[in-house]
């Protein structure tokens, strides 16, 4: 039997990104009201913020941000709870106080497993809660097994995964190809290889985008691209 064609949207993100986390609520209310929304498929793709981090479980967010941008903790918890109010906004509940510093490379490496067994939206919804909400260490190759786990991903297979260097290339391929794009910031999404929407949109914005790069696909010639600034 022949698969039904879909739509590819492509999501450049990091899983400490408070705007992808954001950005995925308001895309996919805007997908909840595409009557097809079934003929699109979303593929996330790897994009690290901050490669250079050292996971450190002895501190959370707000330490590091204050320390890397030179701010006072006061600063850091004006920033965050800005940040935290836009969360609110789509449902979200974020807990900088909670949050552990980790280095993504992996958790990324764990989303390329589970999109290979059609489970890389349901791994990166899990991730994304897991740092903003729950205050788990991402980079931590027990905790991610036993997330895996959870969404039904064979455990023995994601530990020796992470244990290895697998998908590593695909991380690196998609970060590549996001600088050969000029993506410098995310999240973004790449609709039908030529439609772009830059940053957490307003869900019009999405929903806008996604219906004119859908009706193209389908074959209307009269739709135009669509790029929009960051957030």
């Amino acid at each position: 039997m022949t698969a039904t064609p879909r739509m590819k949207v492509e999501i450049w993100s990091d899983v400490i990104c408070p705007f992808c986390y954001i950005g995925k609520r308001r895309i996919e209310s805007a997908l909840a009201q595409l009557p097809q929304r079934e003929r699109i498929e979303i593929t996330w793709k790897s994009f690290q913020l901050q490669p250079e981090t050292r996971t450190d479980p002895t501190r959370n967010a707000l330490q590091h941000l204050a320390a890397r941008k030179g701010w006072s903790m006061d600063v850091a918890r004006q920033v965050a709870a800005d940040l935290s109010n836009r969360a609110r906004d789509v449902g979200l509940a974020f807990n900088y106080d909670r949050t552990v510093v980790a280095n993504t490379f992996d958790a990324h490496r764990l989303i390329h497993f589970a999109t290979a067994q059609g489970k890389g939206d349901d791994m990166t919804e899990q991730l994304f809660k897991s740092y903003f909400i729950d205050g788990r260490n991402i980079a931590d190759h027990a905790f991610l097994t036993e997330l895996a786990a959870g969404i039904g991903l064979p455990a023995d297979e994601v530990k020796d995964a992470l244990a290895s260097d697998r998908f590593a290339d695909d991380v690196r391929h998609d970060i590549d190809d996001a600088l050969q794009m000029g993506i410098n910031g995310v999240p973004f999404f790449v609709l039908d290889n030529k439609y772009a929407v830059s940053g957490a949109q307003d869900t019009s914005v999405f929903v806008e985008a996604l219906t004119r790069a859908l009706n193209e696909w389908n074959g209307d010639s009269s739709a135009t691209p669509t790029h929009k600034s960051p957030h």
